[in-house]
């Protein structure tokens, strides 16, 4: 199953010569692991419910193995200060949905444990 790094940056209004060095870096710490941009700050973006300043990155894995290993690996820590001296923001990892997935088994599940709890 996918998994996703996804990551919720605020980025400064000037960005930061680091912050390119971590962009132009970066790609090479994901190939090992099979990491790939799906979305990439996404300037052009229609906003529709909320606000949305943040810059929006989302990167697909083919595990959340491969999503951890690639986090963890020494090669991402080494530049992850490039990004983070300069830009806050948050990351997390997250698993995909398996194929076939329907939300309302979710909500069917939800509801039944619900129930259960009562």
């Amino acid at each position: 199953m996918s998994a996703y790094a996804i990551g919720n940056l605020r980025p400064p209004a000037r960005l930061d010569d680091e912050i390119f060095d971590y962009m132009e870096r970066i790609q090479a710490t994901l190939d090992p692991f099979g990491g790939a941009f799906l979305v990439h700050g996404a300037p052009e973006r229609e906003v529709r419910e909320g606000g949305w300043p943040q810059a929006l990155v989302i990167i697909a894995f083919p595990t959340m193995d491969a999503a951890r290993g690639w986090y963890d690996s020494p090669a991402y820590q080494e530049l992850i200060t490039l990004r983070t001296r300069h830009m806050a923001g948050d990351v997390l990892l997250i698993d995909g949905v398996p194929d076939g997935y329907r939300a309302s088994a979710t909500a069917d599940r939800l509801r039944q444990a619900q129930a259960a709890a009562a």
